[in-house]
């Protein structure tokens, strides 16, 4: 029952990842995206997914957890191909 719960958790946590990709590429830029904040989620999702290797808790959560993982690591290439862009903005206004 515990492997529902966690997964139900990873699944509306993992659900709002999407909608922030589609809000950032549609921005193009990396203004209102924190990296410490992405990176911070990242290094959790990794934890999250070692917690199981660990623990020997080898199971379908673990998929929800790739899943989510995938998603913000989408997050992270977007916002620095975001960063890039707006370092291209700021020099050629320059």
């Amino acid at each position: 029952m515990s492997g529902i719960f966690e997964t139900l958790m990873l699944i509306c946590f993992g659900l709002s990842w999407p909608m922030n990709l589609v809000k950032s590429i549609r921005a193009k830029t990396a203004k209102a995206t924190s990296l410490k904040f992405l990176i911070l989620i990242f290094a959790g999702y990794i934890c999250g997914i070692a917690a199981k290797f660990i623990s020997g808790q080898i199971n379908y959560v673990l998929i929800v957890y790739f899943l989510n993982l995938a998603v913000v690591g989408a997050n992270l290439i977007v916002y620095f191909i975001n960063a890039n862009n707006d370092k291209k903005i700021k020099d050629s206004i320059i």
